[in-house]
């Protein structure tokens, strides 16, 4: 075991504004024995997701970045190589954080057992993970939304937009979604099941996001923020609910956006409309886990809630297909197929 490699990816220097390519670096390094109480796991699936943007930058945030030099963050399914721990046996798949690497070392502790006769090992990373359960938390326990009611999620054909938008049509809502490019929208129409999809890349897109809400929006999804914020704000209704889960458009940005400070129009609108505008992380809803497994696998099973993933091959190719990520070239959940 001594002899096999493992190659990891570490971050090899802070992007200003788009990262780039250099940004990351392959190394190699042997893979360890486990200890006592350790698991090896070799990584399957990998993640990718926005918000390890701000993992790569000093800029204060709700985790630690990551340092030069160290291997990027990202959830993972594994399969147990080796284990000296009796919670584990060789030929388990658990869903964990070993990052961008081909093997990792783990005591065991945050990693949770896969059933891989249940469901596809890659939708742990998807649909039944970490962005299904922040769609299910952000739009059921902060959205809230009611029958009748129209509610509003950007990049609406993300793993995290996809299911606010099933999940609306699931309370008896309207689903608006907006989307980059004319696949996409009809992606959401014809397979999702939107009542409306409007293009955000479309010329005349605040006309036609208005124009898809005649009776404005009760509840808007925040994935993205810019432009897509802009075309949003005039349109949503008294007591309108905004879970905020992501600001994409932004994460690349080196100074503040041009223009007026527009925080007292803002803030005075969220006064007078009464509207709630809440940020959230989906671990601030750790005890909600169990609840959207049960539902979300019996939705999953049932065809009620459909998914996509778009998948790259093997780890090198995780860096170019991250920057594509923030600039909305991924259709689907974004996942590397690490090993088979």
């Amino acid at each position: 075991m001594a002899e096999r490699k493992n190659r990891q990816i570490v971050l090899a220097s802070r992007p200003e504004g788009e990262p780039r390519p250099e940004n990351f670096r392959m190394v190699e390094s042997e893979v360890v024995t486990p200890g006592d109480g350790q698991v090896l796991l070799r990584t399957l699936w990998l993640s990718l997701d926005p918000y390890m943007r701000g993992r790569i930058s000093t800029a204060k945030s709700y985790a630690r970045p990551v340092e030069i030099g160290e291997v990027m963050v990202g959830g993972t399914v594994s399969e147990v190589m080796e284990s000296r721990n009796a919670a584990f046996k060789p030929g388990d798949f658990v869903l964990g954080h070993a990052g961008w690497q081909e093997y990792a070392l783990s005591d065991g502790r945050g990693l949770r057992k896969l059933d891989p006769d249940a469901a596809p090992l890659s939708t742990a990373l998807g649909v039944l993970g970490m962005p299904g359960q922040t769609a299910y938390c952000g739009l059921l326990q902060i959205g809230q939304p009611k029958p009748g009611e129209t509610v509003a999620v950007a990049a609406a054909s993300g793993a995290v937009g996809a299911v606010v938008g099933q999940l609306a049509k699931l309370k008896g809502a309207r689903a608006v979604g907006i989307a980059g490019g004319a696949e996409k929208c009809r992606y959401l129409l014809d397979e999702l099941g939107f009542d409306a999809a409007v293009d955000h890349r479309a010329a005349d897109f605040k006309e036609k996001l208005a124009a898809a809400c005649p009776n404005g929006i009760d509840v808007y999804f925040e994935n993205v923020g810019g432009a897509v914020w802009d075309a949003v704000f005039p349109l949503l209704n008294t007591f309108a609910r905004v879970p905020v889960c992501g600001m994409i458009a932004h994460y690349n940005d080196t100074e503040p956006p041009p223009g007026p400070d527009r925080t007292p129009r803002l803030m005075r609108t969220i006064l007078t409309k009464r509207m709630t505008v809440r940020g959230f992380l989906v671990s601030d809803f750790a005890d909600q886990t169990a609840a959207f497994l049960r539902d979300m696998r019996a939705w999953v099973r049932d065809g009620k809630i459909k998914y996509r993933e778009d998948v790259v091959e093997g780890l090198a190719a995780a860096p170019e297909a991250f920057i594509g990520l923030l600039k909305g070239r991924n259709f689907g959940k974004l996942l590397v197929r690490v090993a088979r």
